[in-house]
C-alpha cells in the first residue's frame, strides 16, 4: 500500500515529489528559444582567436608597410581599424543575441557578418596588390572559416527565434481576444 505524499494534513513538504511534474517544471517555457550551441561555441572560439588574428595582422602590416604603395597603406590601415571595431561589435551582438534570445541583436550580428566583415575579409584574402604574406593568409583564412560557419548558423537561429516569437504573439493575441 502506497503512503500518501502528505502525511499530516495542512503541512506541505519542503521538496516537491520527483516525477513528471518536476520534469515539466524544469523544462523551458514553450515559446522560449534555446540558444544555439554551435553558434555559441563558434563565437566563443572566435572571441579567443580574434586577438591572435589582430596581433598577426599588426605584425604583418608592420613588416610590409614600407613595400606597399601609399594607396594600399591607407586601405590596409583603414580596413584594420574597421575590422577591429566591427568584430568587437559583431561578437558582442552575437553573444547577447544568442544567449538572451534577442532577435534585433542576432539580426545585427548576421547583417554585420554578411555586409561588412565578410567583404572586408575577402578583400584582404584575395587582393594581390596587398602582397599577402603566408601567416596573413592563414590568419585571414581561419577568420573567414569562422564567418562562413557563423553566417548560416546564425540565420537558422534567427529564423527559429522569430518563428517562436511570432507564435507566442499569435497565442497571446488569440487569448486576449477570447477574454
Amino acid at each position: 500500500q502506497a503512503v500518501p505524499f502528505q502525511m499530516v494534513p495542512g503541512l506541505t513538504p519542503a521538496t516537491p515529489p520527483i516525477g513528471r511534474r518536476e520534469v515539466r517544471r524544469t523544462s523551458p517555457p514553450p515559446f522560449q528559444a534555446p540558444p544555439s550551441l554551435p553558434l555559441q561555441m563558434s563565437l566563443y572560439f572566435n572571441a579567443f582567436y580574434f586577438p591572435f588574428w589582430w596581433i598577426c595582422d599588426i605584425l604583418m602590416l608592420q613588416l610590409k608597410y614600407q613595400l606597399l604603395p601609399d594607396f594600399y597603406k591607407f586601405i590596409l590601415v583603414t580596413i584594420l581599424i574597421l575590422m577591429t571595431l566591427i568584430e568587437v561589435i559583431r561578437l558582442y551582438l552575437g553573444y547577447s543575441g544568442n544567449l538572451q534570445e534577442k532577435v534585433p541583436e542576432l539580426a545585427g550580428f548576421w547583417l554585420l557578418s554578411i555586409l561588412l566583415q565578410l567583404p572586408l575579409l575577402l578583400f584582404l584574402l584575395f587582393n594581390p596588390g596587398l602582397q599577402p604574406l603566408p601567416l596573413e593568409l592563414a590568419a585571414h583564412g581561419i577568420l573567414t572559416a569562422f564567418l562562413l560557419f557563423q553566417i548560416p548558423v546564425s540565420f537558422i537561429t534567427l529564423r527559429r527565434s522569430t518563428r517562436r516569437l511570432a507564435g507566442r504573439f499569435h497565442q497571446l493575441s488569440n487569448s486576449e481576444a477570447q477574454a
